[in-house]
């Protein structure tokens, strides 16, 4: 079976939205699937591509045959931004028409300050697959060595094809898009950075070991954003009772991407990937839950100055959860440490450990929860306490 056939968690909305989401997960074959019926224009193609850039009014003249009940699809809108204006007219114009636009890069709509339909068009993302989405397809110790984008469920090698995944990036979307000035350079950064993913992120020590000033290295971490291939959780400060950090954390967005980036040698701990290929793979479905559940939530972690820290804190209508993730078979009492702390603070939450064991237990009001079938059972709009 192909991804074609799997349903996706993504809610659609009924009006003109952004579609936006890296490269390979899924978000032409959504279309295709959910709008079989869409006139289409794919800025992928070249010639398309060069017939809309030399004169985006030619948009106008496309829809003069289209019916108004007809769903406008346009892929890669960020390779022709000045078609957003036409888009933002016919949207005010009639109200009828549905555009549906996709991007994998939001630095290029920035940077050519593009109208970006003043707020007329909801914003959606298309994250890799969810466990949920996947059912039977799932297999948990073949996400934790590969992530979960679409393209590897057909691939004979899933690394090589990760491996060319990143390089397209380089070459498409870093290069050919003169994202930067030193390609060299921002290989080499991929490489440190990805010593980050799951960690508070040292922009000093990385520039050193780059051999770059820091202020690139902050340009670098942007594009790694914008192209959505990398994000940062805040510090869950509400109601503080602690003195806490105020740095982030860094994730890149698929576990096989990390992978792929992240060097490996003699000297390298397995346990340290492991753990952090295993916390990376809860970090993307927990993105996923908040961005496709219908109320809003917002997805945190928590450390305090002393060093005490709890993986994610989820705050929303559905709840508060806080959640550490252990790379282990077996818990033990100095496991739950961070937990308790945070329920001294904030005794309405609810804790969960997710750990590589099989039993479902509850220690301390905290509950403890196998990795794989928390993953397996996570659905949107459904509370993270439903999983037992």
């Amino acid at each position: 079976m192909t991804e074609d056939f799997l349903e996706r968690w993504l809610p659609v909305p009924s009006q003109s939205f952004f579609l936006f989401g890296p490269r390979g997960t899924g978000k032409s074959t959504l279309l295709q699937i959910r709008y079989p019926q869409a006139l289409r224009l794919d800025f992928l193609n070249p010639a398309i591509e060069r017939t809309y850039s030399s004169r985006p009014e030619r948009l106008y003249d496309l829809l003069k045959t289209a019916d108004k009940r007809q769903p406008i699809v346009i892929d890669e809108v960020q390779k022709v931004p000045s078609i957003l204006t036409i888009v933002h007219d016919k949207i005010v114009s009639n109200s009828q028409w549905q555009f549906i636009l996709t991007g994998s890069n939001a630095r290029k709509l920035k940077r050519n300050d593009a109208d970006l339909l003043a707020g007329r068009a909801l914003k959606s993302v298309l994250h890799p697959f969810m466990a949920s989405e996947l059912k039977s397809q799932f297999d948990f110790l073949q996400a934790l060595q590969y992530g979960m984008l679409p393209l590897l469920l057909t691939s004979t090698d899933p690394m090589a094809t990760l491996q060319t995944y990143v390089g397209l990036y380089l070459k498409e979307e870093i290069q050919m898009e003169g994202l930067v000035r030193s390609l060299d350079n921002f290989s080499r950064f991929l490489e440190v950075i990805s010593f980050s993913h799951c960690a508070q992120l040292n922009v000093t020590n990385i520039a050193r070991e780059c051999e770059v000033k820091r202020k690139t290295v902050e340009n670098y971490i942007g594009i790694l954003e914008d192209l959505l291939l990398a994000y940062q959780l805040p510090v869950f400060t509400r109601k503080a009772k602690r003195e806490l950090v105020h740095h982030p954390k860094f994730y890149l967005f698929d576990t096989g991407v990390f992978r792929a980036l992240r060097p490996t040698g003699p000297l390298d701990r397995s346990s340290e990937i492991e753990g952090a290929a295993l916390e990376g793979l809860v970090a993307q479905h927990l993105c996923a839950w908040r961005d496709y559940t219908t109320s809003r939530h917002q997805l945190y972690y928590w450390r305090t100055r002393s060093g005490v820290e709890v993986d994610f804190v989820i705050y929303g209508p559905l709840g508060l959860w806080a959640l550490e993730v252990k790379n282990t078979a077996r818990i033990n009492s100095s496991d739950l440490r961070s937990l308790r702390s945070f329920l001294e603070d904030y005794p309405a939450a609810t804790a969960i450990i997710l750990y590589r064991g099989t039993e479902t237990l509850q220690q301390n009001n905290i509950l403890i929860i196998p990795c794989e079938r928390f993953l397996r059972e996570l659905k949107p709009n459904d509370a993270l306490t439903d999983i037992k």
